[in-house]
């Protein structure tokens, strides 16, 4: 996620007035995209528009950025890409069945997973979390994306110590205690059909949005 300057270190009014609005949406529907045309999103309840394509130029840029950061810091939000493999922040409510999906390791998953991908994967498993900053091309940006939009780890964009941007992939038990969150995996088939539930009345308002299992389990 790109990071703009905030004009200023205190909480404007008409960003706290977005944030409040946007997350009692996010309390509405358990799932919210930063940025779609069509599906709800963060950007789309900032402008009151479809954006299609890159937020970042907007006028309201810097407010969308600002509410964004603040989602991402609070404590009942998640972040991953969930829906049609874009930035999705996910309530509380909804842990439980994110985390049993990840932890469950079914066909869809790790079927025609790549060399690079299963390398990086018992590499996250041994050591808890790892940057990706810190790997090898072989085992860098491509192989890190495929098991975020697998939901086979948790993924967080960070600066490292340089500044530069870098992707932490941490195993779903990493990052529930590191979220305070009480783990029990339960049903990833019953999960999946809650979560295709709720997409679905999201998705009635002329919505296309897909689940990453959707395509896979065809």
């Amino acid at each position: 996620m790109a990071h703009f300057k905030l004009l200023s270190c205190e909480m404007t009014a008409d960003i706290r007035k977005h944030f409040d609005k946007v997350f009692l949406q996010l309390q509405e529907l358990g799932l919210l995209l930063l940025s779609d045309a069509n599906l709800p999103s963060v950007s789309g309840i900032v402008t009151g528009e479809k954006l299609r394509g890159s937020w970042w130029a907007h006028k309201q840029g810097q407010t969308i950025f600002a509410v964004s950061e603040m989602l991402e810091d609070h404590t009942d939000v998640l972040i991953t890409k969930l829906i049609s493999d874009k930035v999705t922040f996910v309530h509380r409510e909804l842990w439980g069945r994110i985390y049993s999906i990840g932890v469950a390791r079914e066909d869809w998953q790790l079927k025609n997973l790549s060399a690079a991908a299963k390398l990086l994967l018992q590499a996250v498993d041994a050591e808890g979390t790892l940057g990706t900053n810190k790997l090898g091309k072989k085992l860098g940006t491509k192989p890190a994306r495929e098991l975020e939009l697998r939901l086979l780890v948790h993924a967080e964009q960070k600066h490292s110590e340089s500044g530069a941007h870098t992707k932490v992939l941490e195993t779903w038990d990493t990052w529930a205690e590191r979220a305070g969150f009480r783990a029990k995996a339960q049903s990833a088939p019953a999960a999946r059909r809650f979560l295709e539930q709720r997409l679905a009345q999201i998705n009635m308002n002329n919505g296309y949005g897909s689940l990453p299992w959707t395509n896979a389990l065809k």
